[in-house]
């Protein structure tokens, strides 16, 4: 009888089992790791639709800022407009009193409802000056110009206007068609 010098072969078969699962598994996370950055881009292709559509509403609102034909009109609220003459300091955008008073536009093509509000930057409403605190700016006169260095933006400088500038706070916030939200807001300066 003749003894085998090898001993039994059959090696290659395990070892191909252990590398075929490793590729497997390797495939899977490859296949996991694409699909959430398609995902992570479909969102912020999503978000970014969101904010443009937000921007119809600050439009919506300095459009109204600056067809207004009369000034007295900024003084009181305007509810059709979206217009409130006065502004509480404590509240944020997630405060429900916030939205009061607010309009809300027709849903765009993408199904995104867009509601905006305007408010004044004021305690009270009527004039501006006091007692009333408003939040103003002084201007910069017509003709003057960039300012040179070092040079004032003092109200009572004498490079500047007498006026000041009232700001106004356009908020516009969008709900998306799959339950998403953004809130955007403007800061839009204008003379009593």
């Amino acid at each position: 009888m003749k003894t085998p010098s090898h001993p039994a072969r059959g090696i290659a078969l395990p070892i191909m089992l252990i590398m075929l699962a490793v590729m497997m598994v390797s495939s899977i996370y490859l296949l996991r790791a694409s699909t959430s950055t398609t995902l992570t881009t479909a969102n912020l292709a999503y978000d970014a639709a969101m904010s443009k559509a937000a921007d119809a509403g600050l439009h919506a609102g300095f459009t109204y800022l600056r067809n207004i034909v009369n000034k007295n009109d900024l003084l009181v609220n305007q509810p059709a407009a979206g217009y409130l003459a006065t502004l509480d300091q404590t509240w944020t955008v997630s405060t429900p009193a916030f939205w009061q008073g607010s309009v809300t536009m027709a849903p765009d093509t993408d199904g995104n409802r867009v509601e905006y509000v305007i408010h004044r930057m004021c305690n009270f409403t009527g004039a501006y000056d006091l007692p009333n605190r408003c939040q103003t700016t002084a201007p910069r006169p017509e003709d003057g110009g960039p300012r040179a260095l070092g040079e004032t933006l003092k109200i009572d400088a004498s490079n500047l206007a007498s006026a000041p500038q009232i700001h106004y706070v356009v908020t516009a916030r969008v709900f998306g068609p799959r339950g998403g939200n953004v809130i955007t807001q403007a800061v839009v300066m204008k003379g009593p």
